[in-house]
């Protein structure tokens, strides 16, 4: 028979009328020659009576967890004592009952699926996705594409899907490479981004494009992190930076009143990388709690404590009141990336106390002026080179907002512009410049002639970062558009031409061709729809992800191939 409607669907309208549902059996009772069922589709859940008299009895009887089912009954009031508000307050009176078909008993209980462990679900995952908590999750991302869709057709962008199998390209991260039977001893690529596409689509002139694009990265996962994601890619032609952040804004703003019902302030706030990473240790800083850094290396320059005269910098931050053991994890976090240690001293009335106070004597008010630091609170400072001293605290930081729930104390949502990362930076393993976003970002125009000085590791990128919660969910740049600045940035990068042709020969030639001023952004959807849903790992918002090894415990992938399948491509693998 015909459904009447998903049970969420159901209303006080269809009161005292027969309806037929269908889904499965959540939960069965027996109680006193009753049974009471409970019927859950991806909508919602309704109870179930079946009585003993009822000619729906004995198949009610067959029914146990997870098996799929049709009910048709009256769907009614429950006794007034029972009742607790909203769709809870109807019950169905079963006139018959078809098992349309079982299930085994499954291998942990959905109503505790939270608290199992991650392998068994994702080898399960098919029913692990038949959790509610899943399925909202999976319908907000779905209502998260619909809100982009409507949002860039409406701003005339046209949606263009770019090559799966493609050309392998230096971008910061291992190709997934893919063998070609038809060309023995080549190989595709799996694009890491769709990036010289859709350049080259604003080269063909179709100024708006945009598409959820699938990616592929061979590269350590971790939490928000998948070898395979979705990508919202878009690119504009005949834009500056600021048309490009204006119109991201607005479609932020749009994707959250449409999914959550959440208003964002607009503008968003802006930061220098320089000053993103010098005051919140990050490029992508959690900027809803405080929390800053203090400069304090003037303080120290010259002085008699060593570990501080001769800094680059010194950065100390003022923390809440911590015990000694605290202190310590603290400065294992530290070390960890990239500290030699974790200074610290308390505040007792105007004065300092413990860890390094004996050395601060001089310096004690001016610290307890720059830095503000509560009474019984903790100064912890990190000091040396720049990067690593900012990186560090910055590290301590984000543990002390876990350690604190600082964030709790700020807005649910914050979302900033991260903006002038430097163009190059030096690879000291590889001993030479490297490109920090990719080889495609423009300078700005004023920074053009650093190229090939000195100071070319000055110059700046008109790239710019979407901050949301403290993960960057988008990053994006004003692309060069003029051959002789690409050439310039090949240059910087030790390209010689011919190298650059053979890497880029086709899309060097398009850009001689007549190229637009362009400029786009990539968004990282699984991630953003992981900060909108409050899961604490994208894993959570991918229908069928991979775990922490890049392992599909499901589908049981990666797996051996044969010798016939490998000899087809000409390949064959090497032992350990």
């Amino acid at each position: 028979m015909k459904r009447t409607a998903m049970i969420g669907q159901l209303s006080p309208t269809h009161a005292s009328q027969t309806v037929v549902l269908q889904g499965w059996v959540n939960r069965r009772r027996d109680l006193g020659g009753l049974i009471f069922l409970e019927l859950r589709d991806r909508s919602g859940l309704v109870q179930v009576q079946v009585e003993p008299d009822s000619p729906a009895f004995a198949e009610a009887d067959r029914l146990r967890a997870e098996y799929v089912a049709e009910i048709e009954g009256t769907y009614q009031l429950r006794p007034e004592g029972q009742r607790k508000g909203g769709a809870a307050d109807y019950e169905v009176i079963a006139s018959r009952v078809a098992v349309l078909n079982t299930a085994k008993t499954p291998p942990f209980e959905l109503e505790k699926g939270a608290e199992v462990a991650e392998d068994i679900r994702l080898k399960y995952r098919y029913l692990d996705l038949r959790r509610p908590e899943m399925q909202r999750r999976l319908m907000l991302r779905s209502k998260a594409v619909a809100a982009v869709t409507a949002f860039l057709d409406g701003e005339g962008f046209v949606q263009v899907e770019t090559p799966m199998l493609t050309k392998s390209t230096p971008e910061g991260a291992r190709d997934f490479l893919v063998p070609s039977r038809l060309n023995p001893g080549e190989v595709y690529a799996l694009p890491q981004s769709p990036q010289l596409f859709k350049q080259l689509l604003m080269i063909a002139g179709l100024d708006r494009y945009y598409q959820l694009a699938r990616c592929f990265r061979d590269e350590d996962l971790r939490a928000d992190r998948q070898p395979d994601f979705t990508q919202l890619d878009m690119e504009l032609s005949f834009v500056d930076q600021e048309d490009v952040l204006e119109l991201q804004e607005r479609l932020l703003a749009h994707v959250f009143q449409e999914t959550l019902g959440v208003k964002l302030a607009l503008p968003f706030a802006r930061l220098s990388y320089r000053d993103a990473v010098d005051r919140y240790g990050s490029d992508k800083p959690d900027l809803r709690f405080g929390l800053s850094f203090a400069e304090v290396g003037d303080l120290f320059a010259g002085g008699a404590f060593a570990a501080f005269a001769g800094a680059e910098t010194v950065k100390v931050i003022a923390a809440p009141e911590l015990t000694r053991k605290q202190i310590d994890e603290l400065e294992r976090i530290a070390k960890q990336n990239g500290a030699r240690g974790l200074a610290w001293a308390k505040r007792s009335g105007e004065g300092l106390s413990g860890g390094i106070s004996k050395f601060l004597g001089d310096q004690t008010a001016a610290l307890l002026e720059r830095t503000g630091v509560a009474e019984g609170g903790t100064l912890l400072f990190a000091a040396g080179g720049w990067k690593a001293a900012t990186a560090a605290l910055g590290a301590v930081r984000l543990a002390l907002r876990d350690l604190f729930d600082l964030a709790a104390d700020g807005p649910a949502f914050h979302v900033s512009w991260v903006t002038d990362f430097p163009q190059l930076e030096y690879d000291e393993d590889a001993g030479r410049w490297t490109y920090m976003h990719h080889p495609f970002t423009a300078p700005h125009p004023e920074d053009v002639a650093l190229f090939g000085t000195e100071r070319q590791g000055e110059i700046r990128a008109q790239a710019y970062d979407l901050v949301l919660n403290g993960f960057e969910i988008g990053g994006g740049s004003v692309r060069i558009h003029d051959p002789a600045v690409q050439e310039k940035m090949f240059a910087a990068i030790g390209f010689t031409p011919e190298e650059a042709h053979r890497q880029f020969g086709f899309f060097l030639n398009a850009l001689e061709a007549g190229t637009p001023p362009h400029g786009g952004i990539a968004w990282g959807f699984d991630r953003l729809v992981m900060v909108l849903s409050g899961a604490a790992s994208i894993r959570e918002v991918i229908a069928f992800p991979k775990n922490n090894r890049g392992v599909d415990l499901m589908a049981q992938a990666p797996s051996p191939v044969t010798p016939a399948q490998l000899a087809e491509v000409g390949l064959e693998l090497l032992g350990d």
